[in-house]
């Protein structure tokens, strides 16, 4: 159902007025499309990166467990393993990316002491304490790589968004104020163009009768 619009030099002025800020909303809404772009771009780069690292690390910690598990069996490796079992504390704050609101994770080193992994020293040999020390370290970098894949998903979440809002403008909002435009100027310079033709059969008539 069309729109029923007034077609008067005021809503005329309004609806100009509409399509000025609608032309400026879609051009403040690209920049910030293409901005949060370019920090995609970025925060796919390092989240590749961890991502890779995380590879190195798991493989490196999984060499570690199959060598412990050579030379110093299944039952010491898992004897060590319920002895170390401890809390993984992780707080989640809130920080921004573009003005988008991104989850940052909070912990400590997840790398612990000989002392603090609570299995003894004494039956345990190197290689479970080098196993021990890998998955720490390999912890620490699933963390890193979870809060990049949250922030990544966050921002192209928001870009979509932004996208949706642009076309919006694009495709429905300013087609409808320019429309609306054109009739309403359409209808205004028909008026005048009767209002003229009035104005000169008036005169004539003023003009015969003298």
């Amino acid at each position: 159902m069309a729109e029923k619009v007034s077609p008067t030099r005021l809503q005329l002025l309004a609806i100009k007025t509409q399509i000025a800020l609608a032309q400026q909303g879609r051009d403040l809404l690209k920049e910030k499309r293409k901005a949060m772009m370019q920090e995609l771009m970025g925060a796919a780069a390092v989240l590749i990166e961890k991502g890779e690292a995380l590879e190195r690390s798991a493989a490196v910690a999984r060499r570690a467990l199959a060598l412990a598990d050579a030379f110093d069996g299944d039952q010491a490796v898992n004897s060590a393993s319920f002895a170390a079992r401890g809390e993984a504390s992780i707080a989640i704050d809130r920080g921004h990316v573009m003005g988008v609101p991104v989850p940052k994770f909070e912990h400590k080193n997840f790398s612990r002491s000989l002392v603090a992994r609570g299995y003894s020293l004494i039956g345990t040999s190197a290689r479970i304490d080098d196993v021990a020390r890998r998955f720490e370290e390999e912890l620490n970098v699933v963390v890193e790589v979870a809060e990049r894949e949250a922030t990544l998903r966050r921002l192209a979440a928001e870009i979509q968004r932004t996208s949706r809002r642009v076309n919006a403008l694009e495709q429905v909002t300013l087609p409808r104020l320019l429309a609306q435009s054109r009739l309403i100027g359409m209808i205004l310079e028909e008026r005048e163009r009767e209002d003229l033709f009035r104005l000169k059969r008036v005169k004539q008539k003023i003009y015969q009768r003298k």
